[in-house]
């Protein structure tokens, strides 16, 4: 008999009669109902996620007004973000009704935006910044990914939140550091202006220095001189009282030689008068004297003669006369000198007496003004050091006013000078420094296209799996008619891997037109389900063979391990070291990893090698089945004797 007669000795035992077809129908639709109906009902949750019902409690009281930001209520203002944007069914609830709500499984998960929260939001521009919260609470009674989705939802929250905080904060610090780039601009003036004068000053000290220098020397001449003129007082101050006592003593000689000389002025014009009177008296003396000589009987010649001679003597009297007379003048202006010498001589002694006293106050002035001369000096000194000291300092002020500018025309640079719209721009970069742009190298889709790779590898070995257990392994008369294994073998696989392929084409069908997941390789997908198929149906072929219904307990066995350990929902690498070493060895990994090459446009190379590892699975199982066909047509086991209960 050869294959071909096997396999359709095989089908007509599957279609002889209702129910066989009916069971044959049902089995062959197990793949195309489980991989079909679990992908459509995970074909896209994500778009479903907006009739998630989900509590909103806004509890925020609001911020107050301050000097740099209004009042607000950003809980209010993220509220109204969330209901606008519709990810999720929001309902704004009271706490109270969010609780009851959570607890009877009306809302999946409660958000909760506390009192503080904008308070605690505007606490970023205090001295005491502390963070706001967002309050989630799950149910796991209700949903355990609920509870996940409403974790990434706050963390959403908490983003977009974050971003707009941050780009407020920013740009409030940038606005700042641009203010403070113009202070500093300006102080990077002021110090320039400051090393500017500085320059100057040092220049005006150093002509202060000479000035003080000079002025030293001039003080410690003129303490010397003050010295020497207070000592030349103490000396005037002496000889003027002497002067005064002199003064005083000449005053009063001079007022008895004034009183004298009146006297004598009196005297000598009492003399003058009777000088004077005699003078006068000569011509009446001559006349009487004629007279008397005429009397007498005296001629004339005689009393001539006589007269004569008396003439001289009256020349004499009439000179001594003119000299009495001067002398007397002389007397009364020497009388009139003299009280003037004596009056002079007074006010002298009353001028010597102010003298002395003004020369003592000057001895004393002058020593005061030798000792503020010498304090001047010292004064002057000591300023003329501390000028040379201020100039030192000045040149260091000088030096470090020159730093300072050039520090702050360097750090002035170094801050950008931006204007307003910069700023803005910085603030959102500052707030959102990372954008996240995806280039995928593949893509699948969807949620539901990303599991088809591995539900459909899965429901693969669930319709090789359930065929077996109407299809018979191998066919006991070809074994007993000792036919060839080999043909044996392959119609024993060959009629389930026909099957196994209709069952592949039909979840094909469903995945590509049904659900419409897209695929960039569909011949190669549909290639590779099919092989999948074959492999799986070699590989429960060969347990059969060899194990009878332990056998196909084992493909249980074998579909629950592969189904921990191809790595279709997590990447394998997660899992523990002895089924991640699985993952390496059974054949669905394989088939997982081909069908995700050829469906998203992957590596083809990688999936011709995960082929090759499919086939010889196949070649492998087929062998060891063909092996296991030989032992039966030579010789007979206990299994063959005494069948299992169970098949």
């Amino acid at each position: 008999m050869k294959v071909p007669q096997m396999i359709a000795a095989e089908f007509r035992r599957l279609f002889s009669t209702r129910m066989s077809v009916i069971a044959l129908i049902a089995l062959v639709a197990v793949p195309v109902l489980y991989g079909g109906l679990y992908l459509w009902a995970n074909q896209d949750p994500y778009a479903k996620l907006p009739e998630v019902p989900v509590a909103l409690v806004v509890d925020d009281e609001g911020s107050a007004a301050t000097e740099d930001s209004e009042a607000r209520n950003v809980g209010e203002e993220v509220a109204d973000e969330l209901i606008a944007d519709g990810a999720f069914d929001w309902h704004e609830v009271s706490a109270d009704e969010a609780a009851d709500g959570l607890a009877d499984s009306t809302y999946d998960f409660v958000i909760t935006l506390p009192a503080d929260f904008s308070e605690a939001l505007a606490s970023i521009q205090t001295d005491a910044p502390r963070q706001a919260e967002i309050i989630l609470e799950t149910s796991d009674a209700n949903s355990y990914l609920a509870g996940t989705i409403g974790e990434q939802a706050v963390k959403t929250i908490r983003t977009t939140v974050a971003e707009q905080v941050g780009q407020e904060a920013a740009s409030l610090l940038l606005d700042s550091i641009s203010t403070i780039r113009g202070k500093i601009v300006e102080a990077a003036d002021g110090a320039q202006q400051l090393a500017d004068g500085t320059s100057t000053a040092i220049d005006g000290t150093s002509k202060l220095g000479d000035g003080a220098s000079q002025l030293a020397d001039g003080t410690a001449a003129l303490a010397t001189g003050s010295r020497q003129v207070a000592d030349g007082s103490a000396s005037l101050a002496a000889g003027a009282q002497q002067v005064a006592d002199g003064s005083a003593t000449l005053a009063d000689g001079a007022q008895q030689v004034a009183d004298g000389n009146a006297q004598l002025a009196a005297s000598a014009d009492r003399v003058g008068s009777a000088v004077g009177e005699a003078a006068a008296s000569v011509p009446e003396a001559r006349a009487d004297i004629s007279a008397r000589l005429a009397a007498a009987g005296v001629d004339q010649a005689t009393i001539d003669e006589v007269l004569a001679r008396l003439d001289p003597i009256a020349e004499d009297i009439s000179a001594g006369n003119d000299r009495v007379q001067e002398v007397v003048g002389q007397i009364d202006q020497l009388a009139a000198g003299s009280a003037q010498v004596a009056s002079g001589s007074a006010t002298l002694a009353a001028g010597s007496a102010e003298v002395a006293s003004g020369s003592a106050t000057l001895a004393t002035g002058a020593s005061a003004a030798a000792d503020g001369a010498d304090a001047a000096a010292s004064g002057a000194s000591t300023l003329r050091d501390g000028i040379g000291t201020l100039g030192e300092g000045l040149g260091e002020l000088e030096t470090g006013a020159q730093t300072l500018q050039s520090g702050l025309s360097d750090g002035a640079d170094a801050i950008p000078d931006s204007d307003q719209a910069t700023r803005d721009a910085q603030a959102k970069t500052i707030a959102d420094p990372v954008s996240l742009e995806t280039d995928a190298l593949t893509e699948a889709g969807n949620y539901g296209a990303g599991l088809a790779p591995f539900f459909a590898a899965l429901a693969g070995w669930i319709g090789i799996y359930a065929l077996f257990l109407i299809v018979k392994p191998i066919s006991r008369r070809a074994v007993t008619a000792l036919h060839s294994p080999i043909r044996v073998t392959l119609a024993g696989w060959l009629t389930p891997g026909i099957l196994g392929a209709v069952q592949m084409i039909g979840l094909f069908t469903v995945l590509a037109v049904t659900l419409g997941f897209p695929m960039t390789h569909p011949l190669g997908t549909l290639g590779v389900m099919i092989l999948a198929s074959a492999t799986y149906a070699a590989i429960i072929l060969a347990l059969n063979v060899w194990l009878g219904s332990v056998g196909q307990f084992l493909g249980l066995v074998l579909m629950v391990l592969q189904l921990v350990t191809a790595g279709g929902t997590f990447p394998w690498q997660t899992l523990p070291a002895p089924l991640a070493a699985l993952h390496h060895v059974l054949p669905m990994g394989y088939v997982v990893d081909m069908m995700r090459q050829v469906m998203y446009g992957g590596d083809l190379g990688r999936a011709g090698s995960d082929a090759i590892v499919l086939l010889v699975w196949m070649v492998g199982a087929l062998v060891l089945a063909a092996i296991g066909v030989t032992r039966m047509t030579h010789f007979r086991t206990l299994r063959d004797l005494q069948p299992s209960l169970i098949g």
